[in-house]
């Protein structure tokens, strides 16, 4: 059996994209906030790891109310991350490593500090300059009560009043997230043209493709009414009012950003990428995303958030098999993001040490993704095995949702500290050698114990995982594009087979059990005696028989 897989006609199709939340990878400058030249520094370690491509946080121009996801200039680079230089220099060393670059667009919003909006805010009602966002009059006698009763996804209203030209209180406009975020009109021919002209900015720079931020939430309903369920909107700040997400318009949208891509592709052959941030509520709507002529991919969240439970994995993957492989496409599978709790914790208990059955259980599952068919994308610390912090004290909590609801419940700042280098206390050479510097959040003790120095020197480590693993998938054939089948297990087993040959079995009980192939595994996620599976265990084997 040959263990060379040759290239796959589009690159996208089965990639591996490490996802840099920039503020939090490495710092170059000393002020305790990472930046491009950090990521430029950082990706011969990228490169070594094995990864594909990199998709970069936002580091435009913004007053960060967001981190970032507020943009105020779509065209350049925030003087806290660089310049359009380094970004340049970025793109010229990622490209001589073979690495791709994905630049996180947001399309759905922009901060209240955009031009165009401080622009719609000055014209007052009826302008055009206000036709380009979704502002309105309020209810009731005097106009105080917001336009419906639509909830923001951070919490409160999804609606602010502005105070007019003249003083007195006006209309309102629309916020989905915060209200330093109004939310474009996709209704509103200039906005779509103004995002062509950010997208072939970029495009001429050299980036290979973009991730876009809440694809399926561009259009609103037109008439903008009442929520039928306005109770569930505000417990929750997935995308549960049908009224604001998933409207049918916004997939002109995608076709038109495909074309653009295509446009670009045709003068050099190189493939541009297009992966949306889909949170739709079943996998028959997500496959409707990634059509021959709309979104290449579409991340699929039900795996990150499916329990720790084999019929709930089987199900989940059988799902996406049938209906986003089914369209032509590849699922694009994720364990984590900058938006969610961090695997090991999530899995486990919520232990700082980052040891113990979460640790185990995120082995596992980042092995049982790495064997699936698609591209997958993992977030900048999962190949450290980090576990969130959960204990950062309330004054240095930067998360909007805290500040909107006064509530720790799905803050996002625990997964977002930043990387420990080396050294066995802060910054843990995250930030520059200046005296004094700090990290943007605080880095507790314990981060000493999953440094990316002492994860490299011990080979036990979940960095050798993720690197051998990685490894062992662009070598394999079997682990290139193509089905699964599944096997018969044992209650508590799941397994399948890449190719002919190839089995991925997880234990998701802790006793261990038979294993499904004899011999000793290619990999597994602990040790592995041969013919049994420990509990909280995956492995891959090549069944000869």
């Amino acid at each position: 059996m040959s263990l060379q897989r040759t290239e796959a006609r589009h690159w996208w199709r089965d990639a591996v994209i490490y996802q840099v939340y920039v503020r939090s990878f490495l710092d170059s400058t000393g002020d305790g906030i990472g930046d491009l030249a950090g990521v430029r520094a950082g990706l011969p370690y990228l490169k070594k790891l094995g990864v594909d491509g990199i998709w970069l946080s936002p580091f435009y121009p913004s007053p960060q109310h967001d981190h970032g996801y507020d943009v105020a200039d779509y065209c350049d680079v925030d003087p806290t991350f660089g310049d359009l230089a380094e970004f340049d220099l970025l793109v010229t060393a990622a490209r001589r490593l073979g690495i791709k670059v994905l630049l996180d667009i947001v399309p759905n919003h922009c901060s209240s500090e955009h031009p165009l909006f401080r622009e719609a805010l000055a014209a007052g009602p009826g302008s055009a300059a206000r036709a380009r966002f979704h502002f309105a009059d309020g209810h009731g006698p005097d106009g105080s009560e917001p336009p419906n009763n639509w909830h923001a996804m951070f919490g409160g209203p999804a609606w602010s009043r502005v105070t007019e030209a003249d003083g007195r209180p006006g209309q309102w406009y629309l916020h989905m997230f915060t209200p330093e975020q109004p939310d474009w009109n996709w209704r509103d021919p200039e906005v779509p043209a103004e995002f062509e002209r950010i997208l072939r900015f970029w495009l001429d720079r050299g980036v290979d493709g973009f991730r876009i931020d809440v694809a399926a939430g561009l259009f609103k309903h037109p008439e903008l009414p009442d929520s039928p369920d306005p109770e569930a909107d505000a417990r929750t700040r997935d995308s549960v009012n049908p009224l604001a997400w998933n409207q049918p318009e916004v997939h002109d949208v995608w076709r038109q950003w495909r074309s653009i891509c295509e446009e670009y592709t045709a003068r050099d052959g190189h493939e541009r990428l297009l992966v949306g941030e889909v949170s739709v509520p079943t996998a028959r709507e997500h496959a409707q995303y990634v059509r021959h002529d709309e979104l290449h991919q579409a991340f699929f969240f039900d795996l990150l958030s499916a329990p720790w439970d084999t019929d709930a994995f089987r199900k989940v993957i059988s799902e996406a098999m049938q209906d986003i492989a089914g369209t032509g496409s590849t699922v694009t599978w994720v364990l984590n993001n900058h938006d969610q709790v961090r695997t090991v914790t999530r899995y486990g208990e919520p232990a700082t040490e980052g040891s113990g059955l979460g640790a185990a259980r995120a082995r596992a599952a980042a092995l049982l993704m790495l064997a699936l068919p698609g591209a997958a994308y993992i977030y900048q610390g999962e190949e450290l095995g980090l576990p969130e912090v959960v204990d950062l004290p309330d004054d240095v909590l930067t998360d909007p949702i805290f500040r909107r609801t006064g509530s720790r419940a799905r803050i996002r700042d625990g997964c977002r500290v930043p990387l420990p280098w080396s050294g066995q206390a802060s910054p843990f050479g995250f930030t520059s050698g200046v005296e004094g510097a700090k990290p943007w959040l605080p880095q507790p003790e314990w981060f000493a114990e999953h440094a990316t120095d002492r994860a490299l020197a011990d080979t036990r480590s979940f960095w050798h995982l993720y690197r051998d693993g990685l490894q062992l998938r662009a070598s394999l054939p079997q682990l290139g594009e193509g089905s699964l089948r599944w096997l018969d297990t044992p209650p508590g087993v799941l397994a399948f087979v890449r190719g002919d040959d190839l089995v991925c079995a997880v234990n998701f009980g802790t006793a261990p059990t038979p294993a499904p192939v004899s011999g000793t595994p290619l990999l597994s996620s602990g040790p592995c005696p041969a013919g049994v599976l420990p509990g909280s265990t995956a492995a891959w084997w090549i069944n000869d028989l």
